[in-house]
Formats: structure tokens, sequence, C-alpha cells
């Protein structure tokens, strides 16, 4: 969200909707290392603007990856297909946990194209999560 500043009581909107997790990879944003951010869903550059409904909580990470795109490559399929979107689709239509909780697994083409662009199983992450997991933080309950 380079450039301006979005207001405190919207940034505080987004985050206690999100009950402060990474609307994405669902890490805490307690536990990150790196600044979370408020990601427009639909960057401003393809006409997205501040409304609460275009804005989700992301972690540095998953924001970086995602940027200003809205669809990446299924790669089971090859097709092109929208990405995750927080404010319309479900999380758990799209999204699992492995059994050990460590990977997110993608359930439908929008799912596993999320994950790919996003890398929500990049090492960092697994290694996060498998503290969370010791400590009973994760999986998070997941309230969409």
């Amino acid at each position: 969200m380079p450039g301006k500043r979005l207001p405190a009581s919207l940034r505080k909107l987004v985050i206690e909707r999100a009950g402060g997790r990474c609307e994405y990879c669902q890490s805490w944003m307690r536990n990150a290392i790196h600044p979370f951010n408020i990601d427009h869903i639909i960057s401003e550059k393809e006409g997205g603007d501040d409304d609460p409904e275009n804005l989700a909580l992301s972690c540095g990470g998953d924001n970086n990856n995602k940027g200003d795109k809205i669809a990446a490559l299924d790669p089971v399929t090859k097709e092109i297909v929208p990405l995750y979107h927080p404010r319309k689709d479900k999380w758990t239509d799209l999204f699992a946990w492995s059994e050990d909780f460590l990977e997110m697994i993608g359930l439908t083409p929008s799912g596993r194209a999320t994950i790919k662009l996003l890398k929500l199983n990049r090492e960092g992450l697994r290694n996060m999560r498998r503290l969370t997991v010791a400590s009973g933080e994760h999986p998070p309950l997941i309230n969409d």
C-alpha cells in the first residue's frame, strides 16, 4: 500500500475483522517478525478503492507475493483463475490444512493458484506453523 496511509479507524476495522490474522495464510499478526499490511484485494491500479470490502489484512510476505494480481495460473489445470478473495470467498471452500497443519492444501483451482502465487507453504510459514501448533495456537478457527 505504498504512497498513502489509510485512516487509523479503517486500519483498526480491517485488523479486528481479520481477528489479527493474515487473511491469506492465516498467520497471527502478534507472531510476525515483519509488519502486516492492509491489502487492496483489487489494487488501486486496477480500479480498486479504500472501501472496507476491498481491504484485507495481509502479512508482508503474502502481500509482496500477491502485488496487484487478481488472477494466477492453476498448477493443475494450467488455466488462469481468480485468486482467493477474502470478502467474497469462503476460506474453507478453497483451502484445507494438511494432517500436521503445516501446509495449506488447495481444494479448488483458485485455492491452488493462490497457494502457488503467494507461496503460502514457504519455509518461514511452515516453521511458524510448527511453533504455533506446539503452542496450541494453530490451526486457527476459521470464521468465514
